[in-house]
């Protein structure tokens, strides 16, 4: 019952510490049985007016003997209990981790961002209890009432019979409500991650929401969420209470019919006051552990529906181990390349591109094109292609991610700054770099006078770099890929968004850096691409045209069309550009 053998020997750890546990509440229930009887002892003498000096020392003792023992074993369970759920909570977040890990860049696209954290937050707290609390009680209460009807049954063995064969109601009840809770919970959590889902979006998005004046029909749908979440958590409670409720007038009415059947067994004279007393200061005894247990039943549904959550995410299907890295030659060649992100509709059709080892080359075309696709499958986020994307001549999608991350590096728009200093951030791109190596490329990308003047490598940065402005934002992220010195470099509309200061220090970086590294360069301002060694024009999923700057004008084509446009609204240089 509500017992998960492969969740206890994920944790295998933990078991001495819950054996240590019951063992903890076993001694403490034997002391209290022998303190029982000590009282029942001392009160007999005084009803029979026996009483002597040294009876009365003697079971004082042991009555003060019993109190320090259950206080000593309180105190070794509730630190057993803590040992046990310590283990529990470091192991599945460490197994998660290493899961997310072995899935690589991608895992997204068979888990939501939201469901990975509750259920390494949520769900693994849920556990804890479970593991703490609920496990050592499950395995205590099947123990005592086996212990005390051995006790009793030498005390009077009707009374004993009577109290053991009432204590299995507790069980059968929790039983007969466990199929319906299993899947009220599993609704729960259900629930419980759709709002963790929308409530995750809408806050990463709530800048573009209060912009486009959209937060308000947000906020509604947030509070259906809410809403819905609320019904079934009230539903999860009821269940509770109702079990709770059950559970009590059992435990209960059982303790009341042993004491009832103790008391006619004295009125039979079939034992004396000592015995009596003894049965109906225990009987009660007999269905608390059991009564606890099922105080704990929801904690133990909520930690089974979150077991499952958790396997689900450890049970995701793995690609086979990669083991091959990027040859000598870091060229990239697309050929035949389509690709589609839900099966359906191609964003890519039969595209073909080649990427010198060094060199600046350039991807344009309107939005939707399809040019950060063609990023993302030469890093290797996103699989499912048809064709062959080659990197140093072998197949990225047989690449290990070590080697695809070591040899590339992609920075975008949304390229993220932490939380921390100036210093931790660059050391992102090369661990154990020199501080003379953060200021060259802090200079290379004219970010070094700044920093200088506002607390050097130790500045502190706000979450996402919110004290930076976008384009100091985007020319510290380039300083840590300059650090980063792959082979190959991607630059997804970098340039966007920022000021013309700092868009001109990137390009002059980019030039520069296309000296001796395979660049490419994804824009919509076709004033960045002009001294690309060639230029790739996409539409609709497709290379339409293809050459230098000067070429593509001649051709008269679409990237002339966009050239003169983007000219016009510009006014390059002052002057009017024809194609």
């Amino acid at each position: 019952m509500m017992i998960n053998r492969r969740l206890i020997e994920t944790v295998p750890e933990s078991k001495r510490h819950i054996a240590g546990n019951v063992a903890a509440q076993w001694i403490s229930l034997v002391a209290n049985i022998v303190i029982i009887f000590m009282v029942g002892w001392i009160l007999e003498g005084l009803w029979n007016q026996e009483l002597s000096g040294n009876r009365a020392i003697l079971g004082s003792v042991v009555f003060l003997v019993g109190l320090l023992v259950r206080f000593i074993c309180t105190r070794i369970a509730a630190r057993e209990s803590f040992l046990a759920s310590k283990f529990v909570k470091q192991k599945l977040r460490q197994m998660i981790y290493q899961k997310l890990l072995r899935l690589g860049s991608h895992y997204t696209e068979k888990a939501a961002t939201a469901e990975v954290v509750q259920a390494s937050v949520e769900g693994v707290e849920q556990l804890e209890t479970y593991f703490g609390s609920y496990l050592p009680q499950f395995f205590y209460s099947m123990l005592a009432p086996v212990t005390l009807f051995i006790v009793l049954s030498f005390v009077n063995f009707p009374s004993a019979i009577v109290l053991l064969i009432c204590v299995p109601l507790i069980p059968i009840s929790i039983v007969a409500v466990q199929k319906f809770a299993k899947k009220l919970l599993a609704k729960y959590w259900g629930q419980y991650t759709r709002m963790g889902d929308h409530f995750l979006e809408n806050l990463q998005g709530l800048t573009t929401l209060k912009i486009y004046q959209t937060d308000g029909e947000k906020h509604k749908q947030m509070n259906e969420e809410a809403e819905r979440f609320r019904k079934v958590t009230m539903k999860v409670l009821t269940m509770q209470l109702n079990s709770i409720t059950i559970m009590d007038l059992i435990a209960y009415g059982g303790a009341a019919l042993g004491v009832i059947v103790s008391v006619s067994q004295y009125a039979a004279g079939h034992i004396g006051f000592w015995g009596a007393f003894v049965i109906i200061l225990l009987a009660a005894d007999f269905f608390l552990p059991l009564r606890a247990l099922g105080s704990f039943f929801h904690v133990a549904m909520n930690g089974m529906a979150a077991s499952d959550r958790i396997f689900a995410l450890l049970d995701l299907p793995e690609d086979p181990e990669k083991t091959e890295t990027i040859g000598e030659e870091k060229d990239i060649v697309l050929q035949d390349v389509s690709y589609s992100y839900d099966g359906e509709r191609e964003v890519l059709h039969h595209v073909n591109m080649k990427f010198p080892e060094h060199g600046l080359t350039s991807i344009v075309g309107e939005s939707g094109c399809g040019k950060s696709t063609v990023a993302s499958l030469i890093m290797g986020l996103q699989r499912g292609y048809t064709g062959s994307v080659r990197v140093g001549g072998r197949e990225v999608s047989a690449l290990r991610e070590d080697s695809r991350m070591k040899q590339m590096t992609i920075m975008s728009i949304g390229s993220y700054i932490f939380k921390g200093t100036i210093r931790e951030n660059l050391e992102m791109g090369r661990k154990g770099a020199s501080e003379d190596e953060m200021w060259q490329a802090l200079r290379q990308v004219n970010l070094a006078g700044f920093v200088q003047e506002n607390g050097g490598l130790e500045m502190k940065l706000l979450e996402r770099g919110s004290n930076l402005s976008g384009g100091q934002c985007q020319r510290l992220a380039l300083a840590r890929a300059l650090l980063h010195d792959s082979a190959i470099y991607i630059f997804d509309e970098a340039t966007s968004n920022i000021d013309a200061e700092s868009e001109n220090d990137i390009m002059a970086v980019l030039r520069t850096l296309a000296q001796h590294k395979n660049v490419i360069l994804i824009s919509h301002r076709l004033a960045n691409v002009v001294p690309s060694d060639r230029i790739y024009v996409m539409d609709a999923g497709q290379v339409i045209e293809q050459g230098t700057h000067e070429e593509l004008l001649q051709t008269g084509g679409q990237y002339a069309r966009l050239w003169k446009t983007q000219a016009e609204l510009e006014r390059y240089d002052g002057k009017e550009v024809t194609a």
